[in-house]
């Protein structure tokens, strides 16, 4: 006989040993069960005899024993002999893993076709289970489970039973004994069972939404789906809360005036492992739940990559368990809804919280009051002259807390940000004293301040309200931290030791004087003791190197508004000009070698949430879902890069996005690009998506497109047919200040017009703006794009996120030596990208040059067109093309222009090369793992914090969670096998009926283009079950199962329709 042992595989504690070995940081579940029949225990040597009738099964062949170990005192071991078959060691873990037991250890004996399985197991407090009925229970659950009754297994114990149990040991004091009733009240998180979940959505229609569960829409089944997700969510963040104040680690706190989250439940329903579970429990319920996700409004809290690089890098802060905090400001009106009238842009309120935010929670117990302008006094206190600050006018700043879930962790953070509304003494002694019409423009005046994102600054007004907002928003933030600093501790010593905060580019930055007048005046350290805290907290990171996009405050506004922090700032540069006297010694090599921490984008938004068929794909050819928390894992597809059949499905994902995009464009624009199978399928679609700014050169962009149309139209038919047919796609917001940029936009439009209604170009050339561009949008149009163009001229762009999420999707680039380009150039090397234009360091001497520069005659020629007025509105263009020409090209379009256009021609060249092409866009990918901001927040806690690494415990809850939603899918794989391979044995023998078919009609001399569109949506639906099925049976969706077959149907029904 012979004999297995083993231990149980420990979860993954992220180095937590390492870092803290002697805590325990674990909640620790209990289970809960009911009697049933009384069976005495059997003595360890009598559970090796041949097996008895023990099973409540006559027929059963299994018997379940349990015995005290003569060596072991502090487990229970269950003796378990059985007839050996698949799966069986699965089945006794899985009941083990739902009544939250523990398997310390267990040994295997074969005895010929039976197993006799010893497990020594504990309770969930790791304590020996000396209950008699409980050992029942567990032991018939076994029984039931092994002889294939799971459904009489799951219903031995009570449904409260085989959960993880809330149970956070905390010292409550006095309050100890409510405490516990209140813990015994709710000790069990909810379950994510189909019934359970269909409960909570229709309690939610019926509690929440208030209406009846028997009439209900589709919005209003939004409502309640996103309630039901964040009472989950909820439950880990209390847990998270509880445990942060218990273990008191240092904690960042990160601050940004912009958070572009989008849409957020696609993404939380994804990291809490949960989408499935709710897609199935909603289509029992008759409700599709990719069409409930687009009932949701998109939270435009921030504009470009600056604000959505902030929301992916909360995403991460919360993944890699750390404790963090995000501030932000809550816009009632968001930047602006970008409408297109005529070729103009127009600016409108953007309506997000009309319908109310469901992530949100107010509190409206935490406020705090926001000074401004008044004077600065001189007091005593204690025979110390002290500063006092006497403001002029005040506000209160209410906060509005969404948590943020961590991707396979049970770390959930918190992003708190400030909505502004008038003191309300202010209020009341308008009111008492009659003056109604002053109460009311103090309200909209303390509103104004977190109305809109970025207020037009071109008036003095306009500086003074958008500084107003910067100091809003960073003394809310910073009296936050103070109290929650405050709340544990005494002494301001320990400041840095448990505060760091991070400052996200220039917003912030009044942040360091604000936290120095609050150490001065408020707590009353010494100045050098106040700074010595700051230089130890502070961290700033900035995402333009271009001048325009640093802060500038006219000092008389800054010393109106907030006289205090005026001086303060004063008071740092004089005592930092002293010590540089002092310095003469100094190493100004040294100072220049600054850490640089590159910017990142978090894949689980741009590939798991956004192109579910490319994660699907990747999983497959890497053989694990690991990569979705550890990115660099990307780097194993290099090993595949010249794979064929890798190859031919990476282009089919290609290609299936590629018609998402193109039917959202004909359903935004009416431009039919799906007009024939060669536009749909062949032509490169070439995207450029940023805000728009004369450093970002759409305008090089427009240009490059007008010389394109112009050589078509002087070719012959010859010529013709050698041309890449292009989709151009422009998508991006102007200020709306800044008439430069808007001309931009106008300009596209018009080029556009004449273009796409072009015969003679026909489907070689289409271009496309793509208004109010954000974060849902962009989940279409990144995964779709097969080159990214980022032109922005050498030297103005500090990093840009944007290129890194085309990147993660295989999109290649085409871009200037300029922010992570050139780190990006390091690390998937030059052949794999198309870079163009002048180097950095020479962009200084080509301005130099001034009028003697010389650029090409095809520059000219673009440029004249528009001036002769070939598109129109030329006087409206004039001072755009005098933006452009001669010492006026600040950002050197011109000099760049060749350069540009021979980029342009490469990339021509390598997309006719399919095999060429494929194999860069797989090693893009690849390479792209560097710049998940995932490893952004890792080299900040490493280098730049110094951190001491706060590894959060409730990971290990989790993968008891997983663990539990793996085995159960483990015994429904067959069935998803079944569905699969139904379904692919129907596509195919559909896709040969419609080659039979298309040779039919060409005998008849028919038309074959709405055929060829139909054999590509087939083909289309028959790639999602063999590739994107490997995701829907590892993740039991059910509901893309379903979508296939519906996209099936449709298919056959418009064939037969042709075809008759």
């Amino acid at each position: 006989m012979a004999t297995l042992s083993f231990s149980p595989l420990k979860p993954n504690t992220l180095f937590s040993s390492f870092l803290f070995p002697s805590k325990n940081i674990s909640f620790r579940p209990i289970i809960y069960t009911l009697p049933h029949r009384n069976t005495p225990p059997l003595t360890f040597s009598a559970a090796k005899r041949p097996p008895a009738a023990s099973s409540t099964n006559s027929s059963s062949s299994v018997t379940v024993e349990t015995v005290s170990p003569e060596n072991d005192a502090n487990s229970t071991v269950f003796v378990i002999r059985a007839r050996n078959r698949t799966g069986l060691l699965q089945v006794i873990t899985r009941v083990f893993n739902i009544l939250g037991l523990s398997v310390e250890k267990a040994t295997v004996d074969f005895e010929e076709d039976y197993f006799v399985m010893t497990f020594f197991v504990t309770d969930s407090r790791g304590n020996k289970i000396d209950d008699q009925k409980s050992l029942e229970s567990i032991n018939k659950a076994l029984i039931d489970a092994i002889d294939g009754d799971d459904d009489a297994a799951l219903s031995v114990a009570p449904p409260d039973r085989g959960v993880v149990v809330r149970k956070p040991r905390l010292d409550f004091g006095e309050r100890k004994g409510q405490a516990e009733r209140m813990l015994g009240l709710m000790d069990v998180f909810l379950k994510n069972d189909p019934i359970s979940l269909q409960k909570d959505i229709l309690h939610h229609v019926e509690y929440t939404v208030a209406r009846s569960r028997f009439s209900f829409d589709d919005f209003e089944a939004y409502q309640a789906l996103a309630h039901s997700v964040r009472d989950r969510l909820i439950e880990r963040w209390h847990d998270t809360l509880i445990h942060f104040k218990k273990e008191d680690p240092k904690r960042v706190y990160f601050l940004s005036l912009e958070f572009l989250m989008g849409r957020s439940l696609s993404n939380i329903v994804i990291n809490l492992g949960i989408r499935d579970q709710f897609a199935d429990a909603l289509s029992q319920l008759g409700f599709d739940f990719e069409v409930l996700v687009e009932q949701e409004g998109d939270a435009c809290l921030g504009n470009g990559g600056l604000a959505r690089l902030s929301a992916c890098q909360m995403d991460s802060l919360a993944t890699l368990d750390y404790p963090a905090v995000g501030y932000g400001l809550r816009y009632q009106y968001g930047l602006f809804r970008q409408v297109i009238v005529d070729g103009f842009q127009h600016e409108q309120p953007d309506y997000w919280l009309n319908f109310g935010n469901p992530w949100e929670i107010e509190r409206v117990h935490i406020t705090y009051p926001v000074k401004f302008y008044g004077t600065v006094t001189d007091e005593f206190l204690n025979g110390e002259k002290c500063k006092v600050w006497v403001p002029g006018e005040m506000v209160e700043a209410v906060a509005y807390d969404n948590p943020i879930p961590g991707y396979g962790t049970r770390n959930t953070i918190n992003l708190r940000l400030w909505a502004a509304k008038p003191s309300d003494q202010h209020d009341m002694e308008s009111f008492n004293t009659g003056d109604y019409v002053d109460a009311v423009v103090n309200r909209q005046r303390a509103e104004s301040i977190s109305s809109i994102l970025y207020p037009d600054d071109r008036s003095y007004q306009g500086k003074e309200l958008r500084l107003k907002q910067q100091y809003f928003f960073v003394s809310a933030s910073v009296q936050d931290i103070f109290r929650r600093f405050k709340d544990t501790h005494k002494k301001f010593d320990e400041f840095p030791e448990k505060v760091a905060l991070q400052l996200n580019d220039t917003h912030p930055s009044l942040a360091i004087a604000e936290v120095m007048r609050v150490l001065l005046d408020e707590e009353h350290l010494s100045w050098h003791r106040a700074w010595d805290i700051i230089c130890k907290i502070f961290s700033f990171t900035t995402h333009t190197v271009s001048p325009e996009g640093l802060e500038k405050i006219p000092v008389d506004l800054l010393g109106n508004l907030l006289p205090r922090h005026l001086e303060i700032i004063y008071d740092i540069n004089f005592n930092f000009v002293e010590e540089l006297k002092k310095m003469i010694g100094l190493d100004y090599d040294r100072l220049t070698r600054m850490s640089i921490v590159e910017e990142g984008a978090v894949k689980r938004r741009w590939i798991v949430v956004s192109n579910p068929s490319l994660c699907a794909l990747i999983s497959k050819w890497l053989g694990t879902e690991a990569w979705i928390r550890d990115i660099d894992l990307l780097i194993g597809l290099r090993d595949y890069a010249t794979n064929a059949e890798l190859h031919q499905e990476w282009k089919m994902v290609k290609k299936v996005n590629k018609i998402r995009l193109a039917e959202y464009i004909e359903a935004m624009s009416g431009l039919k690009v799906l007009k024939k199978a060669i536009v749909s399928l062949d032509a490169m679609f070439d995207v450029q998506t940023k805000r728009i700014h004369e450093y970002k050169r759409q305008l090089l962009n427009i240009l490059g497109i007008i010389h394109r149309y112009d050589c078509i139209k002087n070719m012959d038919k010859n010529d013709r047919k050698k041309v890449v047919p292009r989709v151009c796609i422009i998508g991006g917001k102007a200020a709306p200040g800044y008439e430069i940029a808007k001309k931009i936009i106008k300009l596209c439009h018009v080029v556009a017009e004449r273009i796409n209604n072009d015969n003679d170009i026909g489907d070689l050339l289409k271009l496309v703006f793509i208004p109010d561009y954000n974060v849902s949008v962009a989940e279409m149009v990144i995964p779709g794009a097969d080159l990214s163009q980022h032109l922005s001229t050498a030297g103005h762009e500090a990093s840009g996120t944007g290129s890194m999420k085309f990147l993660m999707n295989g999109c290649l680039l085409l871009a200037t030596a300029d922010g992570s380009t050139i780190e990006m150039v390091e690390e998937i090397g030059q052949d794999n990208m198309f870079l163009f234009g002048a180097k950095a360091h020479e962009v200084v001497a080509l301005r130099k040059e001034g009028p003697t520069l010389k650029v090409p005659l095809q520059f000219s020629r673009v440029v004249r067109m528009i001036r002769d007025g070939h598109f129109g509105f030329e006087d409206y263009f004039k001072s755009l093309c005098d933006k452009i020409e001669g010492t006026s090209d600040y950002f050197l379009l011109g000099a760049d222009f060749m350069s540009y256009l021979e980029a342009q021609a490469a990339a021509d060249k390598a997309f006719v090369d399919e095999e060429r092409w494929t194999k860069m866009s797989i090693l893009s990918a690849a390479g792209s793992g560097r710049f998940s901001s995932d490893r952004t927040i890792q080299d900040f806690f490493f280098f730049l914090f110094f951190f001491f690494f706060f590894f959060f415990f409730l990971s290990l809850t989790s993968q008891d969670e997983q663990s539990n939603n793996h085995n159960l899918l483990i015994l429904e794989l067959r069935d998803s096998k079944l569905k699969i391979s139904r379904l692919e044995s129907v596509l195919e023998e559909r896709i040969q009926n419609l080659n039979a078919k298309t040779l039919s009609l060409k005998e008849h001399g028919k038309s074959l283009e709405d055929m060829a569109n139909k054999s590509t949506y087939l083909q289309s639906a028959l790639f999602d079950l063999k590739v994107h099925g490997l995701w829907a049976v590892s993740r039991k969706n059910n509901f893309d199962l379903h979508v296939l077959e519906l996209k099936a149907q449709d298919a056959e029904d418009r064939l037969e329709a042709v075809t008759s």
